[in-house]
């Protein structure tokens, strides 16, 4: 058994399962920005694809995690993001796409597209994971998009909305052609012994509900949830859904349908981490929740009391892992992210 604070993946394992508690609360995020780790590692991030890699390594050792995150270059290419200028204080620029058109508005665009193939898809980093990490360690990929939100980038938002009216079988063969492919992608990363679980990142909605009616979700969606959870335990890999916004109309199908094993993402507007664990952690396991709003645009002081409060309420059981309710973004002031850490170390040992 690793100690305390050495990287050991069993003990994710233990809340994603929901086997009681670990021997301390685990930390978990999915999506960093890399400058985090300079104040930690005393240089900054190389460029070296290689280096970045083992410098990525270093940083989740060190700050307590027990898995590193992997990334799919696969997707399905769609049309330029907007570009602006970022204003946090260590952005650059900010791109976000363009909801009003998609490379798939028609038949003749279904038909014209050039899908991208998954046995094109490099998995050179992955196999270069197994040799680089510690051997109580595990990785989790990234996928660029799952079903919903890669449906949405293929078909636009705007137009996907008239064409769920107007052209239901069309959007019934773009959501069957992502589905299919995200199923193989799924069954190419089952082969690896260093991938620990598999993370399905599909945005389902915003603040007040989700992006296409619960209906829609459970005849173009959800099937393939279904089929992408079920290949993962097929061969033992708990599925972590990463999604945004409020789901509370579809939590039971994702639960009791789909089947997923745990849930990150969570907004203190729309439900507070520790209520959701009330209410769905004795069927899913509940993955990070210290509001990025918090974070973000709080004191230091008020990060540590916020966690500590969020470390009393989720801790007991287990079933939970400590970290931020979205991702550590570029405009998180880096003190209050290395305070949420610091009062888990503190505070997460049962």
């Amino acid at each position: 058994m690793a100690g305390l604070w050495e990287p050991d993946f069993e003990r994710l394992m233990t809340v994603l399962r929901r086997q009681g508690e670990p021997d301390r609360v685990p930390f978990f995020d999915l999506f960093f920005d890399m400058q985090v780790a300079g104040p930690l590692l005393g240089r900054a991030c190389p460029t070296d694809p290689d280096e970045a890699m083992a410098y990525e390594i270093e940083f989740m050792v060190e700050a307590g995690y027990d898995f590193v995150v992997t990334r799919a270059s696969y997707g399905f290419p769609g049309r330029e993001t907007r570009v602006s200028q970022d204003t946090a204080e260590r952005g650059t620029q900010r791109g976000w796409r363009d909801d009003s058109h998609g490379p798939i508005e028609t038949w003749a665009d279904f038909e014209s597209y050039e899908w991208p193939r998954v046995r094109d898809e490099d998995f050179a980093p992955v196999e270069k994971l197994g040799s680089l990490l510690p051997a109580s360690m595990k990785a989790i990929p990234v996928l660029p998009g799952g079903p919903l939100e890669s449906l949405i980038g293929l078909m636009g938002y705007e137009p996907l909305c008239f064409a769920l009216i107007d052209q239901p079988d069309l959007v019934q063969a773009v959501a069957d052609r992502v589905g299919e492919t995200e199923l193989e992608l799924y069954r190419r990363y089952c082969q690896y012994d260093v991938i620990g679980a598999l993370s399905l990142n599909d945005d389902l909605g915003f603040k007040t509900q989700t992006m296409i009616g619960p209906a829609d979700l459970r005849r173009y969606v959800f099937p393939w949830y279904k089929e992408l959870v079920g290949m993962a335990h097929a061969n033992g890999r708990p599925v972590i859904l990463h999604a945004c916004g409020n789901c509370s109309e579809v939590w039971g199908d994702l639960i009791h349908e789909a089947g997923i094993d745990a849930k990150h993402s969570f907004e203190d507007v729309i439900e507070p981490v520790a209520a959701f664990k009330r209410h769905w952690g004795h069927l899913c396991a509940v993955m990070g929740g210290i509001d990025v709003d918090i974070l973000s645009r709080g004191s230091e002081q008020q990060v540590r009391e916020y966690t500590r409060r969020v470390i009393e309420q989720c801790k007991p059981g287990g079933g939970w892992a400590l970290g931020t309710g979205n991702s550590v973004t570029n405009y998180i002031p880096i003190a209050n992210y290395y305070a949420m850490l610091d009062e888990g170390r503190r505070h997460g040992v049962y």
